[in-house]
């Protein structure tokens, strides 16, 4: 469904051409991809520690589909109980080039090519929306893009290349040699996973469906697991590091680790009402009595990780996977094909 198009209503005595407005895909209320707008807002002017970003493309991550949809219903304590309580610009990611840079920015100059967050998980409230044609963006948010990739390929980087990043070596604490699982390995986070734990030096399985079998082994992996087949957490193999992304139960998961193994769940459902928070609950509160190490995640923006990630992906180490592109008046596709579950790699949006 193409999102309907509109003007904004501009408040007080100003005329349409004293007010700078862009094209951004907005919703103003929860629910499905239908509540997504294609109107023309206010282009954002960056604060003394921002930068106002031209933004050329974004991706979509499930992230943004939570905050359309309010859920889990927690979290509309925080944002709005009944609707956002302000209009919010879709999308996490994004890469673009550098327009202007606030007083205290010093790290960024017009004409940059920069990528980056817009906001991040805790800080939902940050920022703009990537998908729009600029971005008014908190500078520790952003770094120089990775030469060598697109615009496109840049935006499918920073939020699940960093939760990955940050999952495997700060909370999972990789070392090399490790034997590292990865369940979910074909989706946003896991392809970026697979690669990483890889660069580390792990030796590497991941877990996917028949079909992305080859798209897996093809990214690094050792070992890949059909999880139509089998059940890596009953086949009898021990791993020390296990990062979940699909939802698995921490039971079942401790099956397959190492007496001292780490496992990290990101995500998850456990309902409406705290979705992927319970399953984060009670890893927290069952690690203290088990031998194993069981560890929520939170990602964390960061300007250092993101030069991290582009070192890696200029030493050819590292390599965004692109399921599928839309163009900006696609959003509410590109956001319902998310919610099927059955993107490979990430789905970037071209502004």
């Amino acid at each position: 469904m193409v999102p309907r198009t509109r003007h904004a209503t501009v408040a007080g005595q100003q005329s349409s051409a004293q007010v700078v407005t862009m094209k951004a895909v907005v919703f103003g209320s929860y629910g499905s991809p239908d509540v997504l707008e294609l109107t023309e807002i206010r282009k954002p002017v960056a604060g003394d520690d921002e930068v106002l970003v031209r933004v050329r493309a974004a991706s979509v991550n499930p992230a943004d589909w939570h905050f359309m949809r309010g859920l889990p219903y927690v979290a509309r304590l925080v944002f709005g109980v009944r609707r956002p309580r302000r209009a919010t610009v879709a999308g996490s990611d994004m890469a673009g080039q550098v327009e202007a840079a606030g007083a205290n920015v010093k790290r960024f100059r017009p004409g940059d090519e920069v990528f980056g967050l817009t906001r991040g998980p805790d800080r939902p409230g940050a920022g703009t929306g990537g998908c729009a044609e600029y971005a008014g963006v908190p500078a520790g948010f952003l770094q120089l893009k990775p030469a060598g990739l697109t615009f496109e390929q840049a935006a499918a980087v920073p939020l699940a290349a960093l939760t990955a990043l940050q999952a495997l070596r700060d909370t999972g604490q990789l070392q090399p040699g490790q034997k590292v699982l990865i369940n979910g390995a074909s989706g946003g986070v896991g392809t970026f996973a697979v690669q990483i734990a890889k660069s580390f030096g792990a030796e590497v399985t991941g877990v996917c469906s028949t079909r992305n079998l080859d798209m897996i082994r093809s990214i690094g992996a050792d070992q890949v697991i059909d999880y139509n087949r089998e059940d890596f957490t009953t086949s009898g193999r021990r791993y020390d590091l296990i990062l979940d992304t699909a939802d698995r139960s921490l039971s079942d998961c401790r099956r397959a680790l190492t007496p001292k193994g780490t496992l990290v769940v990101i995500g998850g459902s456990a309902g409406r009402w705290i979705d992927g928070l319970g399953r984060a609950y009670k890893a927290r509160l069952l690690s203290p009595f088990v031998s194993q190490r069981l560890r929520s995640f939170l990602t964390k923006p960061s300007a250092e990780d993101l030069a991290v990630l582009k070192e890696l992906i200029e030493a050819g180490k590292v390599t965004p996977v692109i399921d599928r592109t839309y163009p900006l008046n696609e959003a509410p596709e590109a956001i319902r094909y998310l919610e099927t579950g059955h993107a490979r790699g990430k789905i970037v949006i071209s502004v």
